[in-house]
């Protein structure tokens, strides 16, 4: 399996806080990676790390490097616009901007391409919503404003913004926090679909989210990855009595 982005002897400090230590970890392409273990144990933090969203933090300071594609992407003259379009995110709560669904799924590939022709716009709308299974609900509706699509299909619009730039990687964080059971499933599917274009990492608090939906998984704790690994293997044979602790419902 060809290792996507990779982790050696991460540090990430808020300030005085040593919030990451010493991470060590490969995450592999085209597949689902499931970062789980109790608030404020450094999930989201890691997640950030992937595409540089800690830098808009006062005080944040890192050490140790974040390989994509063999690219150190910790080192100060990374180009942070590219880094961005390459490796994107998710929020937990849907953040459509207040613009149409045409104009909010053109968004970024009008930032990264100068002079871009109206037949390429219409194609890159067609083929996003496509992705996340919204064409034929949206087609007709395109010059509607965004805001006013149910919390489902605002996620499902945030995934699409994200493919029209043309994405390696997609950062999900708690993705599915504010969905009901009924689209939560339908995002779940979406994830697997994408998968074999994308490699997504997902942050959940839902343990049994990460076991229905991921490839691996990583248990995070104070700021360690305890362990990571083959989703089926952390759930049924962790190594490490933490992991299994948490797992079990001991703690957390």
């Amino acid at each position: 399996m060809k290792e996507k982005i990779i982790t050696k002897n991460l540090n990430l400090w808020y300030g005085a806080f040593h919030a990451l230590k010493n991470v060590n970890s490969n995450f592999s392409a085209n597949r689902i990676t499931a970062i789980i273990g109790p608030s404020g144990c450094g999930k989201s933090t890691l997640l950030r790390v992937f595409n540089r969203m800690n830098d808009l933090i006062e005080g944040v300071r890192m050490e140790g490097e974040v390989l994509t594609d063999g690219i150190n992407i910790l080192e100060a003259r990374a180009d942070l616009v590219v880094l961005r379009k390459k490796i994107g995110m998710v929020f937990q709560r849907p953040n459509p901007f207040p613009l149409s669904i045409y104009e909010n799924i053109v968004f970024g590939a009008k930032i990264h391409a100068d002079n871009i022709k109206k037949d390429r716009l219409d194609e890159i709308v067609e083929t996003s919503l496509k992705s996340v299974l919204l064409w034929d609900e949206l087609k007709d509706k395109l010059k509607k404003p965004a805001l006013r699509l149910s919390l489902e299909q605002k996620q499902r619009l945030c995934i699409a913004r994200l493919i029209a730039v043309t994405p390696d990687v997609l950062l999900m964080d708690e993705p599915c926090s504010t969905l009901d059971p009924q689209a939560t499933a339908r995002v779940e599917e979406l994830m697997r679909e994408l998968k074999s274009k994308y490699t997504i990492i997902i942050v959940t608090h839902n343990m049994q989210q990460a076991a229905r939906v991921s490839d691996d998984t990583g248990f995070m704790l104070l700021g360690e990855l305890i362990e990571f690994g083959e989703t089926d293997k952390i759930f049924t044979a962790p190594k490490d009595k933490r992991t299994e602790d948490y797992i079990t419902g001991r703690y957390g």
